[in-house]
């Protein structure tokens, strides 16, 4: 009987500008993610089903976790450091990047956006209305 794969999934938190200075390499990020979660790194790897030794190493900058442990990892610690510093090296500005979205978060991010345009457009017409009647 196979084991099912449990991935510990916290809330993304938001990498502040003013740290991007620290991502320097990805074992820059995975060294920043696990500083700001406040946890063991023992408890990291264990959440995201890595070897201690290999998170060590990682954290070092003498080993890289693989595609599918670094994944996980991101998800254990709720920070997408690793990947701010990979765009940062690459010259990318984290802040126009986005997840893709489906077609219905499409749909809604679109319609929200219209919303706020015919907001914005209504309130011009009630104050050159609110100008014209006085």
């Amino acid at each position: 009987m196979s084991q099912l794969p449990l991935r510990v999934k916290r809330p993304v938190s938001p990498v502040p500008e003013q740290d991007w200075s620290e991502l320097t390499s990805e074992a820059a990020g995975v060294k920043y993610a696990i500083r700001k979660t406040e946890r063991q790194d023992k408890s990291i790897a264990l959440d995201a089903d890595i070897d201690t030794a290999t998170l060590s190493r990682a954290k070092a900058g003498q080993a890289r976790l693989s595609e599918t442990d670094l994944d996980a990892f991101m998800d254990a610690t709720g920070s997408e450091a690793p990947l701010y510093a990979w765009l940062l090296r690459r010259g990318y500005d984290p802040r126009s990047l986005r997840k893709l979205e489906s077609e219905t978060e499409r749909e809604l991010r679109q319609a929200r956006e219209e919303i706020s345009r015919m907001r914005a457009e209504r309130e011009i017409e009630l104050r050159l209305m609110k100008e014209l009647r006085s």
